[in-house]
């Protein structure tokens, strides 16, 4: 671990910090279209609150890619397998999201919703299988004796995809009222092809050291072991390398982390504007100076995580996200004045960014390379399913409450059980990462 503040910022001068980066904004901006984006849209053309939230459940593939993610750590796909395994999977969907947003585009949510919804689902499917190989190519770019460097390369991941979801959620949100949201996703279809582009530039380090070709089937090998080495092997590694005990732990630690967010973020751009704020106050406040913020405190969490070890991280970061969410109360009852949402993007931008650096950095940590898109797409997937099964009914929670300012005060509540539950299998973490790393 580095041991000075200098040491710290030489991390991010390494070249493979700037793939990660690229890769980042990649993984980010298909959240921006089935997300917030999407979210303002709907609320534009009036459809309820609840069925916005509601329909944001199509992202619920996000919690199940792990199932697919075997066949993104074997297969090759061919003719654009020359550019290396994970770019060639990050282009393909990349392509296929290109034709279905044109599709999007042409549609009008009021006159068709069970179609609108389909193809938001298309590209939550493209965007959910192309962060397993986003998230691979991230822990596949470093030996195992290089952790140190994980916290930095969370860092670099989350300011990536923080600036793929702000940048066009800025151009969104600005240009919404003058061009219309259908020309606001042509725009985006645009945005799309300059970052295909530049995947094509980012360079894959090579994943064919002697420990993963141990596992690699030749194409002589039957079926029955192909499948067996494939979907079986990655869990069931995770399973005896860190205990049954301590794996059930750790998996519902991830699911319960960051479920009082997911909540409150389902439902920001909805509460927004219900409160009252225009759709440039959006732009401005929330993509802008928020992604702003973000890139600010990430790199502070980056320093502290790599100084001090993930796990302080995660409580930290815990901790104040628990209080964060207190100051939306605030607002809901003062109504929409821009100076108090400013604050309150700083604690809350704060703490996200805190807190996802620890977790990215600890997942990344505990991940066998040899599965590394499998084992990660365990973990995602477990903290996806809870925000995202669950999170679908923040629309009619807010209803059932019948109080912005309540149903903030119950997404603070959230965060408690997983404080608890780290404080309790800490030390089995810390081992966990120690016995990882050799």
């Amino acid at each position: 671990m580095p041991h000075s503040f200098k040491e710290s910022l030489q991390l991010y001068l390494d070249k493979r910090m700037l793939w990660i980066f690229i890769m980042g904004i990649c993984s980010g901006f298909p959240s921006a279209l089935i997300g917030s984006n999407l979210s303002g849209w709907l609320k534009d053309s009036g459809i309820s609150r609840g069925e916005i939230g509601l329909l944001g459940t199509v992202t619920f593939v996000y919690a199940l890619n792990f199932l697919w993610a075997p066949l993104i750590d074997r297969l090759k796909i061919p003719g654009l397998s020359r550019f290396g395994s994970r770019k060639s999977w990050v282009i393909t969907t990349q392509l296929i999201t290109l034709f279905i947003l044109l599709g999007l585009a042409q549609l009008q949510p009021t006159q068709n919703l069970f179609l609108f919804a389909v193809l938001a689902f298309a590209i939550a499917c493209c965007s959910a299988t192309q962060d397993i190989a986003i998230d691979a190519f991230r822990i596949d770019q470093f030996n195992s004796d290089e952790t140190d460097k994980f916290p930095a390369a969370a860092a670099m991941s989350i300011i990536g995809w923080w600036t793929g979801y702000s940048g066009p959620g800025y151009l969104a949100f600005k240009n919404a009222d003058a061009l219309g949201w259908n020309q606001v996703y042509l725009v985006m279809a645009a945005v799309l092809c300059v970052l295909i582009i530049a995947t094509f530039f980012v360079q894959e380090k090579s994943r064919e050291s002697s420990r993963q070709r141990a596992f690699t089937v030749s194409p002589e090998t039957n079926i029955e072991s192909w499948l067996h080495d494939t979907f079986t092997t990655p869990f069931k590694n995770f399973f005896q390398h860190n205990g049954v005990r301590v794996a059930l732990a750790l998996l519902l630690f991830v699911f319960l982390f960051k479920l009082g967010e997911a909540f409150l973020g389902r439902m920001s751009i909805v509460f927004y504007k219900e409160i009252g704020f225009s759709n440039e106050q959006i732009a401005n406040i929330t993509k802008a100076f928020g992604w702003l913020l973000t890139v600010t405190f990430t790199l502070v969490g980056s320093v502290f995580n790599s100084r001090f070890g993930v796990i302080r991280g995660l409580l930290i970061g815990g901790i104040a996200m628990a209080s964060s969410n207190l100051l939306y109360s605030i607002i809901a009852e003062t109504g929409p004045k821009p100076w108090l949402l400013m604050v309150t993007l700083v604690v809350d931008n704060f703490t996200a960014a805190f807190s996802s650096v620890a977790l990215v950095a600890f997942l990344s940590a505990i991940t066998n390379k040899s599965f590394s898109a499998t084992q990660y797409a365990l973990f995602a997937s477990i903290g996806n399913f809870g925000r995202i099964s669950l999170a679908g009914a923040s629309g009619y929670m807010v209803d059932l409450l019948g109080s912005w300012s309540v149903f903030f005060i119950v997404t603070t509540l959230m965060v408690i059980p997983s404080l608890i539950l780290l404080m309790l299998i800490r030390k089995d973490l810390t081992r966990v990462i120690a016995t990882n790393r050799d």
